[in-house]
């Protein structure tokens, strides 16, 4: 495998957010206003690259900017995540894993959060398989918690602990992200 990195999302990664974010074969489960463009994805951009309740980065392979991830809603020591590999040929090699496992060290050493947490859509199993090999436990389901394409869904709500994190991959140095 080539390597994997992550780091923040800049100016010029907006039309690659729009085009994969747009593309059919990543948007079945996103909850966007689909489809995006770039006008409204660099205002987003320029309204929240200084906000420090977020944290927005691109997943490069062998410095190939392939998805985006990140972390929302950062609050009193929590933070909801979120990954969209956008590059269809580099699905399925373990780049999401390797980029998510990156970002929680990032979440749990850097910002030194006690819990990540995430929702997904019930038939996103794909994305549970992910969440569970990163450490994530299945907390329930919410019911109805969320609108896409004009219909409501059910979500699994995931949650990962400091604990179970370092219990996991028994880490305790940060290094930082580029």
């Amino acid at each position: 495998m080539g390597k994997v990195t992550i780091r923040r999302f800049e100016e010029k990664d907006v039309p690659n957010k729009v085009k994969w974010i747009n593309d059919n074969r990543n948007n079945q489960f996103l909850h966007y206003d689909i489809p995006l463009s770039l006008e409204k994805t660099h205002s987003w951009y320029l309204k929240n690259q200084t906000l420090t309740n977020r944290f927005d980065a691109v997943i490069e392979y062998d410095s190939i900017p392939v998805g985006v991830i990140g972390l929302v809603n950062i609050h009193d020591g929590k933070a909801e995540y979120y990954v969209t590999l956008g590059e269809p040929e580099y699905k399925g090699k373990g780049i999401a894993k390797k980029a998510s496992d990156i970002l929680l060290k990032y979440a749990f050493n850097g910002l030194e959060l006690d819990e990540v947490y995430l929702y997904t859509e019930i038939y996103n199993v794909a994305a549970q398989h992910l969440f569970e090999k990163c450490g994530f436990h299945n907390q329930g389901i919410a019911y109805a918690s969320a609108v896409n394409r004009g219909s409501t869904v059910d979500r699994y709500y995931y949650v990962i602990t400091v604990e179970e994190y370092m219990r996991i991959n028994n880490e305790i140095e940060w290094g930082g992200i580029p």
